[in-house]
């Protein structure tokens, strides 16, 4: 089930809503761990049984991290966090990397693994990070142990964000799981959040997600270097609003039930470099990576060469994350390299250019990284990287021309939603104007995206399969 469909908006979360309200506050988390559960199920129920070893194995290691502590035994505690950070990894390598590892062995003749055929487990990256979050935090003690297994469940099962993010660490949910608030205020805000993700959603990201799939089934030989560049702008348009809107209507649905979860996009198209894209772009999965792999390792604190060896662990891991195919790992040490660039040699010239210079290189970087990115096959991403340089390729043709044309307004407006200037323009609204401009705001924007899901086929998730 996907939050972009009608059978979410007009029944799933509708029922969800009512009975979360009608029941007593005690056990609220009972009936949300229910339909937390019914939500990922409702496409692969037999995975339901991996969500439950998650839940079960984890809380027991909080609890054995915990008792261990209370008793002086530090090397038991540690003990207990190296088993759940084991179980979580072998899990996701289990699901989510055997067949490219055995993919890869056999392309060099090693065929001791056999290739298993298993399907991707939704949102198995996300909810295996938020789990190994919640035994590492409590042996930190930023976190205490939750002795309520329905209280936990309903933490590492919470639908709102579950099977795409954002990220959310035990610790910054810990005192909400027992004790948020919920107030009409609260709720008004999460349905406006919501129906601004939706928008995003629907009506630009799947609106332009055809651009890219033009110029991604067109031959190498037929690219042209313009063409090759409206299409990675199109995906580049299309990843960002497939999943801040994800994120967004995540955030909506979660205040709508209590919860405050944090942010996860900050405008990440006007970053000037590519250190500062990585502040703005997927802000959960750069703070977990932050908190629980950089810092441990030695973060900055140490000597140059022991600091470039520790981005490269983050970058690759970064990269591999987001999916069982070299392309990934390729985009996660480009950026590797980038970002040691910019901090030893390259962060005083930055600091020293134009604004728009400044823009111009960020968005540059990171339409060629979206590249890696969006190609998996090597060849066809060596083609395409060629035609966007201009090797071997004409600059434009009257298919660029075409799709270019149609797809200007829709560009437009992509372009100008990637910035603060609709925020700003609401905020210099008064409050009578707003108060009055927001239900028809809010309706106009449901209606029409409404329509769109009623009329419309193509409505991809993209971070689903990672």
């Amino acid at each position: 089930m996907v939050f972009s469909t009608p059978y979410f908006l007009f029944l799933y979360l509708p029922i969800v809503l009512l009975l979360y309200y009608v029941t007593p506050l005690k056990l609220r988390n009972l009936v949300l761990l229910i339909f937390n559960l019914i939500f990922y199920g409702w496409g692969e129920p037999v995975y339901i049984l991996i969500m439950f070893a998650s839940i079960i194995i984890d809380y027991t290691h909080g609890m054995l991290v915990m008792r261990c502590k209370s008793k002086g035994n530090m090397r038991g505690a540690k003990a207990a966090v190296a088993s759940s950070v084991i179980f979580n990894l072998a899990l996701l390598f289990f699901f989510k990397y055997w067949d490219f590892v055995a993919g890869s062995l056999a392309a060099i003749g090693l065929n001791f693994m056999p290739k298993l055929g298993l399907s991707l487990p939704i949102g198995i990256s996300f909810y295996t990070f938020q789990t190994m979050s919640y035994t590492i935090d409590v042996y930190r003690g930023d976190a205490r142990e939750q002795r309520n297994i329905i209280t936990f469940g309903t933490f590492v099962t919470l639908f709102p964000q579950l099977i795409a993010g954002p990220i959310i660490k035990y610790k910054d949910l810990d005192e909400q799981l027992t004790s948020r608030t919920h107030s009409v205020d609260k709720f008004a805000s999460g349905v406006q959040r919501f129906v601004v993700g939706l928008a995003k959603k629907v009506l630009i990201a799947n609106a332009i997600g055809p651009l890219w799939d033009v110029y991604l089934a067109t031959p190498a030989a037929e690219l042209t270097t313009l063409g090759a560049w409206l299409g990675i702008l199109g995906f580049a348009f299309q990843l960002y609003f497939d999943f801040s809107g994800y994120s967004d209507m995540a955030i909506g649905i979660g205040r709508m039930l209590g919860f405050e979860f944090l942010e996860n996009f900050n405008y990440p198209y006007l970053a000037k470099s590519a250190t500062e894209f990585w502040r703005r772009w997927h802000i959960s999965l750069g703070t977990w990576f932050r908190e629980y792999l950089y810092i441990p390792l030695g973060g900055n604190r140490v000597g140059k060469g022991r600091l470039i060896f520790n981005l490269l662990i983050v970058w690759a891991a970064t990269g591999i994350w987001h999916g069982a195919s070299w392309n990934f790992l390729i985009w996660g040490l480009f950026y590797f390299v980038l970002l040691v660039f910019e901090k030893f040699w390259f962060s005083g010239v930055l600091r020293k250019m134009p604004r728009w210079v400044g823009h111009i290189y960020g968005l540059f970087i990171v339409l060629v990284g979206w590249t890696i990115f969006a190609v998996e096959d090597l060849g066809a991403l060596g083609g395409y990287l060629k035609a966007m340089f201009g090797f071997g390729a004409g600059l434009w043709d009257s298919k660029f021309l075409y799709y270019f044309l149609n797809y200007l307004p829709l560009l437009l407006i992509a372009a100008l939603a990637s910035t603060p200037l609709a925020k700003n323009l609401w905020n210099k609204l008064g409050d009578k104007a707003r108060k009055a401009v927001l239900p028809v705001l809010i309706l106009l924007g449901l209606v029409l995206a409404t329509a769109y899901l009623v009329d419309g086929t193509y409505n991809p998730f993209l971070y689903f399969r990672f």
